[in-house]
C-alpha cells in the first residue's frame, strides 16, 4: 500500500508539469515528451499490474506503434479545448487510471461550440463540417493500422502453438498483448461512437438555436461518417466483415515465414 501510495504521488507531478494533457507537435501529433512516454507509462504499468489488468512486457511491433499514433489522434480533440477530456484521456493512455472514457457526455463538444465567439452563426456549421472531414480523412489509415495488428496478433498465436522451445513467459506474454491491443482497439472504437454522437448532438441543438441550410452538408457528412462508425462497431476494420482475427487455415512451417501476402486494404471515403 505504501508503495502505491508513492507511485500515486509520483504520478502527480509527473503529469502536472505539462498540464496532464500529452503535448502536440505539427500537424496535430504527438510530441515526444519523457514525462509522456517515458515517466507516466512506467507508473501507469505498475500501477495497472496492481489492478490485476493485463500487461505484456513484449516490445511494441512497429505496427503497433503505428496503430497507436492514429488512434490517439481520435482520443483527443487539441482543437476543441478540451471538449474530449484531453487530460483525463491521457492519463487512461498511460494506465495511471482504468478506463475513465465511459463517462463523457456528448454535451461538451456543443457547449464549446456555443460558447466560441464567431462573427456569424453560419460559421458554427462549418466548423463542424471541418472537425468530420478532418475525422473522415483519418479513419481508413487507422482502420489499416488496427486491421494490421489483428494479423500481428494471429501470427503470434501461430508462432506459440508451432514453435518449440516456448514457455509460459511467453504464452503469458501473447495473451496479454492480445488483451491490450483488445482494449486499445475497443478505446478506439468507443471514441468514434462518442465523436460521431456529439456530432450529432451538436448539429440537432445548431438546427434548434441557429437554423441555416449549411446543416444539410453536415448532415451529408454525419451521413458518410455513420457507415465507418458501424464497421468499428462490427470490429470490421480490415473490410472482410470483422472476420479477421479467426482464420484458422495457416501453419508456420519452419520458424521464419515462407510467404510474403501483400494485406493492404484500401478504404473508401
Amino acid at each position: 500500500m505504501l508503495r502505491a501510495a508513492g507511485f500515486v504521488l509520483l504520478a502527480g507531478p509527473v503529469a502536472g508539469c505539462t498540464g496532464g494533457a500529452r503535448p502536440v507537435g505539427d500537424f496535430g501529433r504527438a510530441a515526444p515528451s519523457f514525462t509522456h512516454d517515458t515517466a507516466m507509462p512506467a507508473v501507469g504499468g505498475w500501477l495497472a499490474r496492481q489492478r490485476k489488468e493485463p500487461y505484456s512486457d513484449f516490445n511494441q511491433t512497429d505496427q503497433e506503434d503505428e496503430m497507436h499514433n492514429r488512434v490517439w489522434r481520435f482520443l483527443i480533440a487539441a482543437h476543441a479545448k478540451d471538449w474530449f477530456y484531453d487530460t483525463a484521456v491521457e492519463w487512461q493512455r498511460t494506465r495511471i487510471l482504468p478506463e475513465v472514457d465511459r463517462n463523457f457526455t456528448v454535451d461538451r463538444y456543443y457547449n464549446w461550440l456555443r460558447t466560441t465567439q464567431y462573427q456569424s452563426s453560419r460559421v458554427r456549421y462549418a466548423t463542424v463540417g471541418r472537425h468530420i472531414a478532418a475525422d473522415m480523412d483519418t479513419v481508413p489509415g487507422t482502420f489499416k493500422s488496427i486491421c494490421e495488428v489483428v494479423e500481428v496478433d494471429r501470427q503470434r498465436g501461430i508462432a506459440l502453438a508451432n514453435l518449440s522451445g516456448l514457455g509460459p513467459d511467453e504464452a503469458r506474454n501473447v495473451a496479454n498483448r492480445k488483451a491490450e491491443n483488445d482494449i486499445h482497439i475497443a478505446w478506439f472504437v468507443r471514441a468514434l461512437n462518442y465523436r460521431y454522437q456529439s456530432y450529432n448532438y451538436a448539429l440537432d441543438h445548431l438546427l434548434v438555436e441557429t437554423p441555416h441550410e449549411q446543416s444539410l452538408a453536415v448532415d451529408e457528412a454525419l451521413r458518410r461518417m455513420s457507415g465507418y462508425v458501424d464497421r468499428a462497431n462490427r470490429h470490421d476494420f480490415c473490410g472482410d466483415g470483422g472476420s479477421a482475427g479467426r482464420r484458422n487455415d495457416v501453419v508456420i512451417p519452419s520458424r521464419y515465414e515462407t510467404q510474403v501476402i501483400d494485406r493492404e486494404v484500401v478504404l473508401p471515403k
